[in-house]
């Protein structure tokens, strides 16, 4: 489905997604490397509980918040992947910090 465009190596990283540790190219962004390795989910919707994915990969349409190192509603397809990282599918609604 997706392909990259220019397949310049990147140092490789290990992430924790959902529990699982998986090692990811050190230039793909938490949406890629979701999509990649768990089937592309990463939150359910707060009313219904449906799974949502990735959509537009460019900040535009929310559809990829999840939890990061412990901070919720983050887009995943704006935050590229660190060596440690703890991603987590965001569950329903996630109160705003102020």
């Amino acid at each position: 489905m997706f392909k990259r465009l220019i397949d310049q190596p990147a140092g490789e990283v290990t992430v924790v997604i959902n529990g699982v540790a998986v090692k990811v190219p050190g230039n793909f962004s938490v949406a890629a490397a979701v999509l990649a390795h768990c089937g592309g989910a990463t939150r359910t919707t707060p009313i219904s509980g449906a799974p949502r994915a990735p959509y537009c990969m460019m900040g535009a349409c929310f559809e990829c918040l999840m939890e990061i190192d412990g901070v919720p509603n983050r887009q995943a397809c704006l935050v590229q992947v660190t060596n440690g990282m703890r991603i987590n599918r965001q569950r329903g609604a996630s109160e705003v910090q102020a």
